[in-house]
């Protein structure tokens, strides 16, 4: 029984990794606690639901989602925080500022999809898995997979590609960055698109795996992304991982 539980924490602990990493990349370059990123979140499940409501299909409504979001992540910064950070605006003006995005986005949602529990089709149901006398559904086994692959996505980009090295670069220094020729305007807003991307991911394979969107979804999930962030390290990817499988654990 304790064993099952804990497979089942590690299963939903890979999703609250996802949303942790979206936190700890803006956080890791600009010392900034993205608070929007549970609205995002919900938005990006949104998107995936509008999709399927036109019918995309499942593959094309994953893709969409995951581009609007980070699109959405990348105006947020454009248009917000970036015009705030070239007034040398203190963090806490920052941070006020993503707060008050997060309350516009979800009280968008309410108003375009109401504010009623809507049902979400379930993405993957190929039967069971047993594993060490454990039943897996197909659900939690795809759901685990898939955050694994973007994980390890995530961890390539930023540790073997030169726009990774110009995020680590922004991180450590954005004036010496600046100096070598890097655009860490341009790093900014790609790390709010990866940001972005994480928050979608999560949030089409928690509907899908709950079968169940809502505009406020994002408030509960946020707060656990953030709790396995600051775990972790916030600011270090592979400790949110960490911090992500702890909390599904307990939760568990």
């Amino acid at each position: 029984m304790i064993f099952e539980q804990v497979i089942n924490g590690v299963m939903l602990g890979m999703v609250y990794a996802l949303i942790a990493v979206g936190y700890s990349l803006v956080f890791g370059i600009l010392r900034l606690l993205n608070m929007a990123h549970g609205a995002i979140y919900a938005f990006g499940a949104h998107m995936a639901l509008f999709a399927v409501a036109m019918n995309w299909g499942l593959p094309a409504a994953f893709i969409f989602a995951i581009i609007t979001t980070g699109v959405l992540e990348m105006l947020m910064d454009t248009v917000i925080l970036a015009p705030l950070r070239a007034k040398n605006a203190p963090n806490i003006t920052c941070l006020i500022s993503v707060i008050g995005v997060s309350y516009i986005i979800q009280n968008m949602l309410m108003i375009v999809f109401d504010s009623t529990k809507k049902t979400f089709p379930q993405l993957f149901n190929f039967g069971n898995i047993e594993l060490f006398g454990v039943t897996i559904t197909s659900s939690q086994a795809a759901m685990f997979l898939i955050a694994l692959v973007f994980l390890v996505i995530l961890t390539l980009i930023v540790n073997c590609t030169k726009i990774g090295l110009a995020m680590r670069a922004a991180r450590e220094n954005p004036k010496a960055a600046n100096l070598m020729g890097i655009d860490v305007r341009r790093v900014v807003t790609f790390t709010f698109f990866l940001s972005g991307m994480c928050a979608a991911v999560a949030g089409v394979l928690v509907s899908g795996y709950y079968q169940m969107v809502y505009s406020t979804m994002g408030t509960e999930a946020g707060l656990k992304g953030f709790s396995a962030a600051v775990l972790g390290g916030i600011g270090v990817l592979y400790g949110s991982v960490v911090g992500g499988v702890i909390v599904g654990v307990a939760e568990a």
